[in-house]
């Protein structure tokens, strides 16, 4: 239960603080006092209940006639204090949700979290963190205000409940068990607390593995969801392959998953129902049934014996805050679990543990890139082949080349700054580093959004980014411009998405260009012409590229050959040779 409530807490210092705290807390505050309505809303129905019904006994219609607009208007201010708090509490999940989501995107982003905790890449990698963040923020915000408002609301108006209760409880109960004289003062209070204990207990022993099926349960579905999504993204090459059947199996395997924690799920749900549903439906009886032996033996009157049934009624429901919201308890508890553990792991990403981070990466005050003694590890722990010292000058065009899986990707990784685990030294000048990857990537924004990103496209002319696409042979594209989101960027293919990276290198001219397979999909003549138009527009950047075909357009100075005997070859940029003849 420490542990429990203490994650509570972190989140929910979380979800309060920020530039909208204060006008959170003071919602809050307004909501709370509205509920407090309903509790005096409640202690008056009591004392109308006597009014009401003693009028009944008496035969006295205008007095019943009296309490009837009474009973209305008292039905006018509950409600519209209970839809005005209803609202309210709307309007305060969405600030803390917003405060909330955007500290888990900060942690989960910008601090690239989502790269480090990856399955292996971190010994707790962290699953479905979409869901986490989209659904977890909001379903933790709402139990949050609903259940420490029912808890605080209820336990002001069991303070209230319990000293109407004793006040009317003045007689005892007497009564002969196996010949002894029994009595018991005040039963109908004690009754109240016994009677709830017992069912309190049964409760959480009928429910205690909810909390666990909850949490299964909402993983799986995330899994489920997930796989669903991974088909639409991968939708052409699942296609060609004709690989449908496989990607069913897949489904149904997932789909499964669910249907077994949901089985399970349900049977819990409905040995924890097969006591609370009849303990609800009975509840506002027992009260009656209870004080029916201090109206026969004359201690009240009918409509006395209704107050006291209503007190009793208020006392035991109020205490029943536990047995009526164990299932919404349970999944609280399980979205918090789900939650906290998203922000313990993106706070702090645990390392592989064999896998030494003894990288040490630095500015290069001269603006040259250095590399000294740098050996690189996998994950896993294994140490890839060595990396040659070498120095980088602006305009210099280096070819790092090697077969696949000596860790020419990685090593750019490494240069960037991305890579954390190895040994050596990397001094790295500033200014502006561009990464082109190999698939060429397309923002869901579009067309426009694409050549710029990651900046805002709002901040580049639509005659620049037309006069990108047409020097990248992608004219017919320019009309998609004026296109918002993924149909501007529909049916394109990898050759002309890697065109459109050139064309984003084109307008963001970057002082360190970082190029991976970034031409792989282009034909040999179409590589070389659009590794030449870089060259022409980028002659003072500094370029990594990373190529199993030798980029000769690209105008590289210097080779480096990554193996079990890497090595760094020289190599003449043959256009200052001919400018130098």
């Amino acid at each position: 239960m420490r542990v429990i409530l203490a994650r509570i807490w972190r989140l929910s210092l979380v979800a309060v603080s920020g530039r909208a705290g204060w006008r959170g807390l003071l919602l809050y505050v307004v909501i709370l006092g509205l509920s407090f309505v309903g509790v005096w809303f409640s202690l008056q129905l009591i004392a109308w209940n006597k009014a009401f019904y003693d009028a009944l006994e008496n035969m006295d219609g205008a007095e019943a006639a009296r309490q009837i607009a009474i009973f209305f208007g008292l039905i006018a201010v509950s409600a519209g204090s209970y839809l005005a708090g209803q609202w309210l509490r709307l309007d305060l999940q969405m600030l803390w949700r917003r405060q909330l989501t955007e500290r888990a995107l900060d942690l989960w982003v910008d601090r690239r979290a989502y790269w480090h905790l990856r399955a292996g890449y971190t010994p707790y990698p962290v699953d479905n963190p979409d869901q986490r963040v989209a659904q977890d923020c909001d379903a933790f915000v709402k139990g949050l205000i609903h259940e420490t408002l029912d808890l605080i609301s209820s336990a002001v108006a069991l303070f209230s409940y319990v000293a109407l209760l004793w006040s009317l409880s003045s007689f005892a109960l007497s009564f002969t068990l196996w010949g002894a004289e029994i009595t018991i003062p005040r039963y109908i209070f004690w009754a109240a607390f016994l009677y709830v204990a017992i069912c309190s207990g049964l409760t959480h022993l009928l429910g205690k593995r909810l909390k666990s099926r909850l949490f299964a349960q909402e993983k799986r579905e995330a899994d489920f969801r997930h796989a669903l999504i991974q088909l639409r993204e991968n939708a052409d090459q699942i296609a060609r392959a004709g690989a449908e059947g496989a990607e069913r199996r897949r489904f149904a395997a997932l789909f499964d998953a669910v249907r077994v924690n949901w089985r399970s799920l349900n049977n819990q749900t409905l040995v924890l129902g097969l006591f609370t549903r009849p303990y609800q439906q009975t509840i506002l009886r027992i009260p009656t049934f209870v004080s029916t032996p201090a109206y026969f033996g004359g201690a009240v009157t009918l409509g006395g014996m209704m107050q006291l049934a209503g007190a009793f009624g208020q006392v035991t429901q109020t205490l029943s805050w536990f047995i009526f919201g164990y299932r919404d308890l349970s999944a609280f508890v399980a979205v918090t679990d789900r939650l906290d553990g998203l922000f313990r792991a993106a706070a702090g990403p645990a390392p592989m543990p064999d896998a030494p981070r003894a990288l040490e990466r630095r500015a290069a005050p001269d603006g040259l890139l250095r590399l000294e003694g740098v050996r690189l590890h996998a994950p896993s722990g294994g140490a890839l082949d060595p990396v040659p010292d070498f120095i980088m000058r602006p305009g210099d065009r280096i070819w790092i080349s090697g077969p696949s899986g000596q860790g020419k990707s990685t090593l750019l990784a490494a240069i960037s700054g991305l890579w954390p685990y190895g040994r050596g030294r990397i001094a790295a000048p500033g200014g502006r580093w561009l990464f082109v990857p190999q698939g060429g990537y397309l923002s869901p924004e579009g067309l426009a959004a694409s050549l710029t990103w990651p900046e805002d496209p709002a901040g580049t002319d639509r005659s620049a980014l037309a006069a990108a696409l047409a020097r990248v042979g992608l004219s017919d594209r320019i009309a998609m411009l004026d296109v918002a989101g993924p149909l501007s960027t529909a049916g394109l293919s990898q050759g002309q998405a890697q065109r459109i990276a050139i064309a984003r290198v084109l307008l963001a001219r970057p002082d360190v260009l970082l190029l991976d397979e970034a031409t792989s999909a282009l034909d040999p003549a179409a590589e070389q012409e659009m590794l030449a138009l870089l060259r022409r527009e980028l002659p003072q950047a500094a370029v990594i590229c990373v190529a199993h075909r030798p980029p000769e357009a690209l105008g590289i100075t210097r080779r480096i050959d990554l193996g079990p005997e890497p090595g760094v070859e020289a190599r003449p940029d043959p256009g200052a040779a001919r400018a130098a003849g």
